[in-house]
């Protein structure tokens, strides 16, 4: 008998959580790998929620897992997390580290040792006024990029048309996020981008699309099928980049001590500051700053491509989101971080994609050091709760037509029925807590520098033979085709 188990709070019986409704085991493997939802899980939470409610189990091998799909409940377990709370999803990057013997990062590691290794990674990252000091250095890979953008744009048979903005962007968003991690260009927005960068982008596709399969498929698949290879040659390829890169700022230090000496360093950047103050290990740098990398990409990249794709299809909002930019930030300047507290449709823009795409539709708890309390039930400690974003953030009752992109519905002064009843669980893009997104604000300012520049300059317009475009989960929410896009420049 499974003894996970959990008391009704009003009837105190224990109740098997065999015994709270879902699928079985056999049916929920015939619906990830027969009917196709492991490409799309989201989905499959809103089918969920639909037939069991929003509490429902869900077992894969031996792990049982408590799927929340309301704000209530994921504010519940969100707000008893603990000290040192537990992500139980990342055990497939923890098997890669440990055949590699190489050190968790802040996604894979747990318990102290990720609470000290947070302590240390926050610093330089996550206030504001700190994320604010990279203003420049994003500017700078802005600057490239719209230079790339227009070669494209001159390539195409209509002299205004890119093809795949998602791809674009993607490299955009690797480059600002090497600049600000590693200080160094990569070269992802040239004509013809290095070989080494070009296998490095290779490789996180690579990963992320077995990833899916090594989950799911049992062990003993592993020699037979080509996923778990796929997954293991991704890792190596983007830690041997990493390490790369590294190495090469350690002997740029190295060098500075030997010529100027210890006064003579003078603080850069990130990892700069990371090698030189004395709290983290170059072992622990490269067992960090991939998982980093990792994440800053992925957020970027596609909240920048769904924005665009839903402002193209919205030209009166768009309209307005010019207005309010060049009302602030007249054409041919680069706007500052500064400039952002008087664009509020700017950041409800991008708020409103989030909640219609939050990057990670799905992310998970385990809550080791105390019993919780969910939904009138108290379960044990080691429960492992799913947490079911992408339904939540569609809840009609805190959002009303939740599948239309209405970013008014963010501003203070729009009419209480658009506004709706929010709850501040009800979207959470970037965690909440101690273990929310550490690159939350690097993020946000790129994702504001950029669109605010594209604004200044272009009227989108979605190409012709784009069409509707869904998501599919890729574990982060990607589009499922290509997203093309004309870029009609405005008058100066």
């Amino acid at each position: 008998m499974n003894r996970i188990a959990a008391v009704s709070c009003t009837r105190l019986r224990w109740a098997l959580l065999e015994e709270l409704s879902g699928p079985g085991q056999l049916r929920f493997l015939f619906q990830l790998l027969v009917q196709g939802y492991v490409l799309h899980l989201h989905q499959l939470q809103v089918l969920s929620k639909a037939k069991y409610g929003p509490m429902w189990v869900t077992h894969v091998g031996p792990q049982t897992h408590v799927n929340l799909a309301s704000a209530p409940l994921l504010e519940q377990v969100m707000r008893q997390e603990g000290k040192y709370p537990v992500r139980n999803d990342m055990d497939l990057w923890k098997e890669h580290r440990d055949l590699q013997g190489l050190a968790y990062g802040p996604f894979t590691t747990q318990g102290h040792h990720w609470y000290q290794l947070r302590q240390v990674l926050n610093q330089r990252m996550l206030k504001p006024a700190e994320a604010a000091l990279y203003t420049d250095a994003l500017n700078e890979v802005i600057d490239s990029f719209m230079v790339r953008l227009n070669e494209i744009r001159a390539e195409s048979s209509s002299g205004d048309q890119v093809p795949d903005m998602a791809h674009l962007f993607y490299y955009f968003a690797l480059e600002a996020i090497c600049y600000i991690l590693f200080e160094k260009r990569i070269g992802c927005l040239e004509r013809s981008i290095p070989q080494d960068t070009a296998a490095f982008v290779r490789s996180v596709g690579l990963m992320f699309q077995n990833s899916l399969y090594a989950t799911f498929l049992p062990k003993w698949t592993r020699p037979l099928l080509p996923f778990w290879k796929r997954y293991l040659d991704g890792w190596n390829t983007i830690f041997s980049f990493g390490k790369k890169l590294i190495d090469q700022k350690l002997k740029e230090i190295e060098a500075q001590l030997q010529a100027e000496g210890p006064e003579g360093v003078q603080i850069s950047g990130y990892l700069h500051f990371l090698l030189t103050s004395g709290q983290l290990s170059p072992q622990e740098a490269m067992g960090s700053l991939p998982e980093l990398l990792m994440a800053g990409v992925d957020t970027t990249s596609n909240t920048l491509t769904w924005a665009l794709y839903h402002l193209s299809k919205s030209p009166e909002i768009q309209k307005a989101l010019h207005e309010e930019v060049v009302g602030v930030v007249p054409a041919g300047q680069a706007p500052r971080h500064k400039d952002f507290a008087h664009m509020p449709l700017l950041k409800a823009v991008l708020k409103e994609t989030l909640r219609l795409y939050p990057v990670v539709p799905i992310n998970s708890r385990v809550i080791v050091e105390k019993e919780i309390e969910v939904g009138g039930f108290l379960f044990p400690k080691n429960t492992q709760f799913v947490l079911c974003h992408y339904v939540v953030s569609r809840d009609p009752s805190i959002f009303p037509e939740p599948e239309s992109f209405q970013p008014h519905r963010w501003l203070k002064k729009s009419q209480p029925d658009t506004l709706g009843v929010q709850h501040p669980f009800g979207s959470v893009p970037f965690g909440y807590g101690v273990r929310a997104c550490l690159g939350r604000r690097i993020a946000e300012l790129e994702m504001q520098l950029l669109l605010a520049r594209l604004m200044q300059q272009y009227q989108v317009v979605l190409a012709p033979e784009t069409g509707e475009v869904k998501s599919v989960a890729r574990i982060v929410l990607v589009p499922n085709k290509n997203v093309g896009l004309r870029f009609l420049q405005r008058p100066c």
